[in-house]
Formats: C-alpha cells, structure tokens, sequence
C-alpha cells in the first residue's frame, strides 16, 4: 500500500468481511438467542470493515487546513457511518441482551420454541394459502364503513353520542349548517 495512484484494498480485509457476513448470516439463523446476539455482532463488525474498506486512500484527517488540497485528506463520511454503524450495533445488542436475559429468567432457556400456531402455519399448502387470501379480500370496494366492526355486536369500540347517553355533552365541531332565529341570533 504505497502511494495513492497504486492503492489497492488489501485482500485479507476482503477476506476477513466476507466470512464474518457469511458466520453472521449463518448465526442468526440459529433457534438461540445467544448465538442470534452473536451473528448480529458478527454482521456489525463485517459492516464497519466494509465502511473501512470503500473508505479510500488513508490520508490526512479531514480538518481546515490540516492538508493542502482535498485530495489529501481521509473521506470524513466512511468514518461518520462507521461511528453510527458502532452506536447501531451497540444499541440492539443491549436490546438482544435484555431479550435473552428475560428469556432466561421466564423458562431457563434461550431458544425460540415454535406454538401452535407456527405449526399450523408450516402444515398448510398452496391450496389452503389461496383459501385464506380468497376468503381476506375485501368483496365490497364502494363500502364507506372506516372499519369492519362498526356496527356489530363484537365491536371492540362503541360510538357513543348526545342522544345514548344525557350525561354526555357533545361540543364537537359539525358541519350542520347554522340556523337563525328571528333576531339573527345563531
């Protein structure tokens, strides 16, 4: 790595990113939390050598008047993602590390364990599949109704106006055109 006209990038940190991308993916593809936490740490360090690596020629930090012309001096944008890359990568493993913790704590265990559910989903086909979709359209396209369960009985929101309940003063603003008394008075 001499000067700037025969800059190559190194072929060990080419290396070294694609087989820590390659046991990141590979990792988090595990049923343990642990070994999800561990692929995810992998795939951030393999991020920041791929920030490292487009990064460019090294040269001078990117201040005022630290080079005598641009073209000395480091790109300054590889470094800030790389600094918000590390930050990223930090924040969701604590995250990762409360999830496993708390796992841990419920069931002395950190694997995901598939439910009913999942189970029910993997043993469907393709026939079951068009079924469902079949049965989600919506067949009505011109119905003005905001929600599907206006009006029945399982609503989970009931509407409520002046005229249900006498408690309830409604001052909401309507667009009801205004009337006028004999003086002109609204």
């Amino acid at each position: 790595m001499g000067n700037s006209e025969g800059y190559s990038v190194s072929l060990v940190l080419i290396v070294i990113m694609a087989v820590l991308f390659a046991c990141g993916v590979y990792a988090m593809l595990e049923r343990s939390l642990t070994r999800v936490l561990i692929g995810f740490l992998l795939l951030g360090n393999a991020a920041n050598l791929l920030l490292l690596v487009v990064m460019g020629v090294p040269g001078v930090a990117p201040f005022h008047g630290a080079a005598d012309s641009a073209d000395e001096m480091s790109d300054p944008l590889p470094q800030a993602l790389t600094l918000t890359a590390i930050v990223i990568t930090f924040a969701v493993s604590a995250f990762l590390l409360a999830l496993i913790y708390r796992s841990w704590q419920l069931g002395q265990a950190d694997t995901v364990e598939d439910d009913e559910i999942d189970a029910e989903v993997r043993a469907r086909s393709a026939e079951d599949e068009d079924v469902i979709d079949d049965e989600t359209e919506i067949e009505d396209e011109d119905d003005d109704a905001t929600t599907d369960f206006v009006g029945t009985d399982t609503a989970p929101i009931t509407i409520l106006g002046s005229r249900e309940v006498s408690a309830l003063h409604d001052d909401a603003p309507v667009n009801r055109p205004v009337t006028r008394g004999k003086d002109g008075d609204a």
